[in-house]
């Protein structure tokens, strides 16, 4: 492992249960769902009815004049963004802020990128003729617009970056982070994921896959990993943004720090465009590459953020990798997944639960898993309700798949 120390000193989110990082935190230990009946015109003839959308508008945080130039999914971006800079004792732009622009780096993840503008676009472009086509368009569709924006309002001037690689996109963002710092490219990386993808074509389209949940009379109840009445997953929006810094860099502005980001793994299935591997070998492969890159044992583990979506596949090939890359210590890590309250949100989803692995290390305290009603046997310590960690220290995982065979995984450990 590089000698160079990643910690994380910033933390912003808006989610489908709250607006910002501390009432979404408070959401997910009360085990409240974000997930709601879908009320648009749109939405009736769908087979799931359903999804998790932010719980503030972004229009709501955001001067509206600079809001309408953005994609809703760099809306969301930058209300992430800006609240982590503010967490991590930043303001203004980078010059204003102390850091050397130079040394500052974004890397903002997204699995689909601006897709709403481009269907809107589309849609004038079909009814009205090219002359109502937005000449903002490109620029808010394409996927690097979230990422290029972060780094304009900062002036971030060492890199932005995109990763796009379906829902590992956000925790693949965060790999990036520790990689630059590591490098010595960066002092600072403001990195995270976004997706705002509530619309009839992408529900049109995963309900085509049969991945959604159908669980339209009972919204809250849709997202349930693990459980057996499990019958797909429930599409969320939302954006979530970690502050990288070298330990070095942290101590001499004096940042606070909630943990160390030790390492992290990434491998492809080379399985299936979107089918898991049934025997999860590379999402093991991820979690070991993860605990050796951050100089940890599978005792060290004491808990994990699952990806586990709420797929009769997707779980159980989780669980398996995971006793796989644990072994005897796997019995020790008590798991959860944020998703049941959350539901999914694709290329944000690592990324915002790498915000609940960091609080939850940094809190000792696991948010639950809800819905859990009928678990299946995947031989593994599910957290049902809020669980406690010990003191000392301790490591966590976080893990994030994607389509395409894609696996992330994430080591956190505390600090004293």
């Amino acid at each position: 492992m590089s000698a160079t120390r990643v910690v994380v000193t910033g933390l912003g989110a808006t989610s489908p249960v709250g607006g910002d990082v501390p009432t979404t935190w408070s959401a997910l230990l009360e085990g409240r769902s974000g997930v709601t009946p879908l009320t648009e015109e749109w939405a009736e003839p769908l087979g799931a009815r359903i999804a998790a959308r932010v719980a503030v508008e972004p229009g709501e945080v955001l001067d509206r004049v600079k809001a309408r130039r953005m994609d809703r999914s760099g809306q969301l971006a930058m209300v992430a963004a800006l609240e982590a800079w503010a967490d991590a004792g930043l303001s203004g732009s980078a010059s204003e802020a102390g850091i050397d622009p130079e040394r500052l780096s974004v890397a903002m993840a997204s699995g689909i990128g601006g897709v709403t503008t481009l269907l809107s676009n589309y849609d004038a472009l079909l009814e009205k003729g090219p002359r109502r086509v937005s000449p903002l368009a490109i620029p808010m569709l394409m996927p690097n617009g979230p990422a290029a924006g972060i780094g304009l309002a900062l002036g971030a001037k060492s890199g932005v970056h995109t990763p796009v690689s379906a829902c590992a996109s956000g925790n693949e963002a965060i790999a990036l982070g520790i990689d630059l710092i590591r490098l010595g490219r960066a002092d600072i990386v403001v990195c995270g994921g976004t997706e705002a993808a509530v619309h009839a074509l992408p529900m049109a389209a995963f309900g085509q896959m049969m991945a959604l949940s159908k669980r339209n009379d009972d919204p809250g109840a849709a997202s349930r990993p693990w459980d057996k009445g499990r019958d797909g997953f429930v599409l969320g929006e939302g954006a979530a943004v970690l502050v990288l810094e070298s330990a070095e860099h942290a101590a001499a502005r004096g940042a606070r720090v909630y943990a160390e980001a030790g390492g992290a793994g990434i491998t492809a299935d080379s399985h299936d465009i979107a089918q898991p591997d049934p025997v999860g070998a590379g999402a093991t492969r991820a979690m070991r590459f993860a605990l050796r890159d951050a100089e940890l044992s599978p005792s060290d583990v004491v808990h994990i953020n699952a990806h586990a979506t709420s797929t009769p596949q997707g779980d159980v090939a989780e669980a398996l990798a995971i006793r796989n890359a644990l072994g005897d210590a796997a019995s020790g890590a008590v798991l959860t997944s944020t998703k049941s309250m959350t539901g999914h949100l694709l290329g944000a989803a690592g990324a915002l639960e790498s915000v609940a692995t960091v609080l939850a290390i940094h809190h000792r305290t696991v948010p639950p898993t809800i819905n859990l009603e009928d678990p299946e046997d995947v031989g593994l310590d599910l957290a049902d309700k809020v669980r406690d960690l010990p003191a000392g220290d301790v490591a966590a995982l976080n893990n994030s798949f994607g389509f395409g065979g894609h696996n992330v995984a994430i080591a956190f450990r505390s600090v004293s």
